[in-house]
């Protein structure tokens, strides 16, 4: 059945757009077992290889869309070039820390790192925007940061990896917004920025000997090559998923990704999740029921202000 005052045709663009978020979700929740397969290999120098493959194919698809001058935007004045450099750096971090993570055996607490994003966005959006937060987002804060507390203290553990990812990723997701780059055009010029590092990076490994090409066999080979497609087609899926559904129901989709990340370090990996970890992800989860639920009904109260019902 179509959706209220939608036509067919927008119905379709709907579930098209719900399908194609669901899968980059997917995609990204179940990369930890791609990654784990070159765990000999270090996490700097897979970025490096990240970095430069990914570029490669970038370029490749905006040149088959005939597309390369949506990059022009991003070098036109000092602030785009900054803004791109700083999303640049805090992109590379975010990598090199969740790869690091789930080839050293931390598959699980990666996952609460972007369980943690929304929440530390809201906080960000506070502080550097100066967005005034309702009561419901003060306490979904205060049941996070109350389970962060409780692995500090209650378990001993400084979740620093969860943390470090969140932080990451949301001033990642901060100053995206302030570009006027799409996704694809983004994400281009971000590794473009970051190409020298990593290309002069891969020359001197190989130079030394270090390296990881030609030095293994050729199932890893492969899989180090396919870093740029594995990259890309995730965010290719969202990009394409987002311009076609509420931004409600994407907040929604986006839990897919560390709850299966969580399911596959518990039930795959194995990693260690005692009874003290159950109860701080538990209160981080409690905080993050509480704010879907204030941002569901922040958006239908909109809604019927927009139509006039409240």
């Amino acid at each position: 059945m179509n959706s209220p005052g939608l036509s067919k045709e927008a119905h379709y663009e709907q579930v098209r757009g719900v399908l194609a978020a669901t899968g980059s979700f997917l995609f990204w929740g179940v990369v930890p077992a791609y990654w784990k397969q070159m765990q000999g290999i270090a996490a700097i120098e897979l970025i490096a290889h990240r970095i430069v493959w990914s570029l490669l194919f970038l370029l490749g698809v905006l040149w088959y869309q005939q597309n390369l001058t949506a990059l022009r935007p991003a070098f036109t004045d000092r602030r785009s070039v900054g803004l791109n450099l700083l999303s640049s750096v805090l992109l590379a971090a975010n990598w090199t820390v969740y790869i690091w993570a789930v080839n050293s055996g931390h598959v699980i607490e990666a996952s609460l790192g972007y369980f943690l994003v929304p929440l530390v966005n809201v906080v960000l959006g506070s502080v550097l925007l100066h967005e005034r937060l309702r009561p419901l987002q003060w306490t979904a804060i205060a049941f996070a940061a109350a389970g962060v507390l409780f692995l500090l203290f209650g378990v001993g553990h400084v979740p620093w990896i969860a943390l470090s990812l969140a932080v990451t990723w949301s001033g990642y997701g901060f100053f995206k917004k302030q570009s006027s780059l799409g996704p694809l055009a983004g994400l281009t010029v971000e590794t473009l920025l970051l190409f020298p590092v990593a290309a002069v990076a891969l020359l001197w490994w190989h130079h030394t000997g270090e390296g990881a090409l030609g030095r293994v066999d050729a199932w890893h080979h492969m899989l180090v090559l396919s870093v740029g497609v594995i990259t890309a087609i995730p965010l290719l899926l969202f990009a394409y998923g987002a311009q076609r559904i509420r931004l409600a129901t994407l907040g929604l989709l986006q839990y897919l990704s560390p709850t299966v990340q969580f399911l596959i370090g518990l039930l795959v990996y194995h990693e260690e999740f005692d009874a003290g970890r159950l109860r701080a992800y538990a209160l981080i989860w409690c905080g993050l029921i509480l704010y879907t639920a204030d941002s569901f009904w922040a958006q239908r109260h909109a809604l019927r202000r927009a139509a006039g019902v409240a």
